[in-house]
Order: structure tokens, then C-alpha cells, then sequence
């Protein structure tokens, strides 16, 4: 069991967390037709997309309702009526996400009677769902602020069904904002090979995995469509993939008596022996032979890399689902959590099984890190790793010095022996290094004397 500490510091010296509208509109963006809309100044959707477009290197279809100081005084209801009107005409989504900011959060903007008195006198937009989530930036995270959205979406698309039994072959599958498109990929590619069909909300493998359209769109062009939205209510089971979606299957187990299951990370070979057997349960079938030859070629990358591995010291500065999976990851390797820091609060940080977790920023983790081996972070940890001298290896969001991120998959047998022998080959690198330098060392001192 974990202590967990908050960072008493009136200030963010270097901020790890980013913020939930982001989050929200990460989550939105994986569903076709859609364009998040941020409702607050034209700088939190700017920052937004900045960090998105950076990190995926992809166009990212954003909107805003373009605060400005006199809205915000006055009150911004009619900035969202014309906001939701344009993108109407403009761009004729079949969604349309909106998001809360810190702005009118704080201002207190009451939203669903907004929302409300815009359709009564616009019944045009009757059959346009509108998709509001709360999302401040003033508290939580990118984590939380997917989450919410996630929930919002299950509890507002879902319809429940008219038949008496579930389609039996049928999955919803909830993915965090822990896993990348190339991650949401791998699992719809593995529950498939079960022979059921996967509903993943959202599905960001088909929006952001890195792919040309035949044209342009000004809303997302793929993605988890509508209709599938509309059918979670015959599925069969729910599949929540990561702790935050716990709240989203609640609400689908409440409102359309689906079963559900929580698989805290699909990293690792216990993890992921445990998700397949989960499918087979589910579909009736055995784990398919690709998938026993897979577990065997991890086994034997385990055997290759555990020298790597073990007993090295490793801090980590990342998202609760994320610290969550990638801290049982290593430990099952043999390696020793030096520091673990976070963003947001989360019921799976006491249950880590480290001695102390951090709820606070980039300095916090620049203080505890030292003395590590090796350094887990996004970006923004590279300045740390420097002046430490000590290798980092990103993770999380945002990653802008490094291409791929969209593709990068660490579920799955072939993802953790990927994510094996990535970070054992940066230990290999380093103990290398420390050998020359050593060597250098001796040879300088001979020359001496």
C-alpha cells in the first residue's frame, strides 16, 4: 500500500499534468463525424491543439465558442448558440463534443439549460446530439477530463435494446486515455481474433493512428459512428480498460443491465494471460494458436532482457492508469520503483505497490528522481534527464521530439516484448557507456602515471 502525498507548494514549478478540456476533446475526437467544441477563450482551444498536433503530428479538428471579456461578464449562451449554429452549417457534424473550461466554470454558466433553451428555438438541431461535459481546468487532469467525457457519452448515445437477449458476440470495449491508437488497435485486433465484435469507445486507432484520407474533413472522418454508439445496448459484456473507466461501465451496468469487467493494464505476460482468458470465457473458444506462439516469444524476450532488468531504480512522473500498468510492468521484471509521481488523485495510487506516490509536478519529480537508473516521463522530462544524467524513456502526453507516437503499442504480448526491448536497450546503452567511460578513465590515469 502507497502513501500518497500532495505536493504543498503554492505553485507548479514545471507542470506535469495537462489540462481535462484536453483530455475531453482527446476523447471526442474518437468518434466519427464529430468536432469537439470548447466552450471559453480562443487560448484554451489554441493549447489544446497545439499540444494534440504536436504529439499525433495529425490535423486536429477543434472549435470554440471564443470568449471574450465582455461574454464573460455577461454571460457566454449566446457565444455557444452561435458556435453550435456555425459548425452547423459549415461543417455539418453528426456530434458535436462540448466542453466546459476553467473560464466559464468559474463564471458558472449553467450548460444543460444553455443547451436546452438553444434547441427550443432551433428544433433543427433535434436529431444533433450534443455531447456536454464538465471539464475545469483548474482541477484534475488530462485522465479525469477523458473520463468524463467517456462518461457522458455512454450515459447520453446508448439506447437500450428492444431484444429480449444481448447480441451474444458483441463487446463494448471502454479504453483510458492510458493506451495510444496503436494500443486500442492491438486490442480490437486480438477480442476479433475471438471471433467478437468490439464496439471500442473511443476508438482513437481509427482517428489518430497516423493515416492519409482520400480528403479533407473538417470533422473527424472515422471513428466509433454513431449507429455503434446507439447499439452498446445489445452487447453482451463490457470490457473497461483501465481503472478511470470503471464509472463509465457503472453507468452502462446501471442503465442497460450490461455486465462488465475491469482490466487495469494489458501490459505484462500475467495481465495479459488473464485478458485472453477473459475472451475465451466470454466467446466460447479457446486463445488462438498466433496468440500461445506469442506468449512464447515474450517469454523467452523476458529470459533475454531480465539481466537488464534487474534490480535497477526507475522513477516515473505519469498519469495513474499509466503509472498504474507501467509500475507492475517493471516490478514483474525485477526493477525497483525509485519515485513515482502523478497528477490527479486516483483509487489505484494507494493500492500501488510502492512506498510512496507524489501528486505534483515536474520539480517534485526532479528532486525524487535523483539517484534513479532510469527516468519514465513525457517530454518534458528531457531537460530532467540532462541535468541528472540519466536516460529517459517517454511516455504519456505529450511526446513532440519523437515520431511514431500514434503507432507506439505496449498492450499485448507483441507490445510488452516492444516496450522489453526498448527500455532494455536503453539500460544496455547506458551500462555500455558507463563501461567506456570507465575504460577512458583507467587509461588516462596510466598515462598519468
Amino acid at each position: 500500500m502507497a502513501i500518497v502525498t500532495t505536493s504543498s507548494k503554492p505553485v507548479a514549478i514545471n507542470p506535469l499534468k495537462q489540462s481535462q478540456p484536453l483530455g475531453a476533446a482527446l476523447a471526442f475526437l474518437g468518434l466519427k463525424g464529430i468536432i469537439p467544441l470548447m466552450h471559453g477563450s480562443q487560448g484554451c482551444t489554441a493549447f489544446a491543439k497545439v499540444v494534440l498536433v504536436r504529439h499525433f503530428r495529425e490535423a486536429i479538428p477543434l472549435s470554440t465558442t471564443a470568449m471574450t471579456e465582455v461574454s464573460t461578464i455577461l454571460g457566454g449562451e449566446e457565444n455557444v448558440e452561435q458556435a453550435i449554429l456555425t459548425l452547423v452549417q459549415k461543417s455539418k457534424p453528426e456530434i458535436i463534443g462540448l466542453c466546459t473550461t476553467g473560464l466559464v466554470e468559474t463564471r458558472g454558466d449553467d450548460m444543460e439549460r444553455f443547451l436546452k433553451d438553444i434547441r427550443q428555438r432551433h428544433p433543427e438541431l433535434d436529431e444533433l446530439p450534443i455531447i456536454l461535459v464538465s471539464s475545469p481546468d483548474f482541477k484534475g487532469s488530462l485522465q479525469d477530463g477523458f473520463a468524463n467525457a467517456v462518461e457522458s457519452i455512454v450515459k447520453e448515445l446508448p439506447q437500450k435494446s428492444d431484444k429480449q437477449n444481448p447480441c451474444p458476440n458483441q463487446v463494448t470495449i471502454l479504453a483510458s486515455s492510458a493506451f495510444t491508437p496503436g494500443d486500442v488497435q492491438e486490442i480490437k485486433e486480438i477480442v476479433t481474433a475471438f471471433g467478437l465484435k468490439p464496439i471500442v469507445v473511443p476508438d482513437l486507432s481509427a482517428t489518430l493512428d497516423g493515416h492519409l484520407e482520400d480528403s479533407y474533413s473538417p470533422i473527424t472522418a472515422s471513428g466509433t459512428t454513431l449507429k455503434d454508439l446507439r447499439e452498446i445496448g445489445n452487447s453482451a459484456f463490457t470490457i473497461a480498460i483501465g481503472e478511470s473507466m470503471r464509472g463509465a461501465a457503472q453507468i452502462l451496468e446501471q442503465q442497460l443491465s450490461i455486465p462488465y469487467e475491469v482490466f487495469s493494464e494489458l501490459t505484462g505476460l500475467e495481465s495479459v494471460d488473464k485478458f485472453l482468458q477473459a475472451l475465451a470465457d466470454i466467446s466460447g473458444t479457446e486463445v488462438p494458436e498466433k496468440y500461445r506462439r506469442q506468449r512464447r516469444q515474450l517469454q523467452d524476450a523476458m529470459l533475454d532482457t531480465h539481466f537488464y532488468f534487474g534490480c535497477k531504480r526507475v522513477s516515473l512522473a505519469l498519469e495513474p492508469d499509466l503509472l498504474w500498468s507501467t509500475v507492475h510492468f517493471l516490478q514483474s521484471m525485477g526493477t525497483q520503483i525509485h519515485a513515482a509521481v502523478t497528477t490527479t488523485r486516483s483509487p489505484v495510487l494507494e493500492k500501488l505497490p510502492v512506498r510512496n506516490v507524489t501528486i505534483g509536478d515536474l520539480d517534485d519529480f526532479e528532486q525524487l528522481a535523483i539517484g534513479s537508473d532510469l527516468l519514465i516521463a513525457n517530454s518534458h522530462g528531457v531537460a530532467i534527464a540532462k541535468r541528472l544524467g540519466i536516460p529517459l524513456y517517454r511516455q504519456g502526453i505529450p511526446i513532440f521530439d519523437r515520431v511514431g507516437n500514434g503507432q507506439f503499442t505496449k498492450v499485448g504480448y507483441r507490445g510488452t516484448m516492444q516496450l522489453l526491448f526498448d527500455i532494455g536497450n536503453l539500460f544496455l546503452e547506458e551500462e555500455e557507456s558507463k563501461v567506456h567511460h570507465n575504460r577512458d578513465l583507467e587509461i588516462k590515469s596510466k598515462e598519468l602515471l
